[in-house]
């Protein structure tokens, strides 16, 4: 099976349950600052033991990373890894046609 594709079966499985799609969803809004676990949990109204089996299988499909800091962990979006499936899903975009691809891309890009 293709690397990349392995790739994207492995992020589609991570983010096909609801309480992943939602922290992925709000690690995107963080931006570069991140969020703590206990945040996220708070925001998500998420108990600790299930947020933490999710964020791991989050990190393991490579669309969040996570930093040590101090004595809690801050989770964060892979721009990385949510930039590859993004790639997988429009290598073929419109059949190499630039024209109908544009608009699509731009407003991925938030290109408004």
């Amino acid at each position: 099976m293709d690397k990349n594709r392995s790739y994207a079966l492995i992020a589609f499985a991570a983010l096909s349950q609801p309480i992943r799609l939602d922290v992925f969803r709000l690690l995107i809004r963080a931006g570069h600052d991140g969020m703590a676990a206990g945040e996220i949990g708070t925001a998500l109204d998420v108990r600790q033991n299930t947020l933490s089996s999710n964020l791991s299988i989050l990190l393991n499909a490579g669309l969040v990373r996570n930093e040590r800091q101090g004595r809690s962990i801050r989770y964060f979006a892979d721009m990385d890894g949510l930039r590859r499936l993004l790639g997988f899903l429009l290598r073929d975009c419109c059949g190499g046609r630039e024209d109908l691809c544009k608009p699509l891309i731009d407003e991925i890009a938030c290109a408004c």
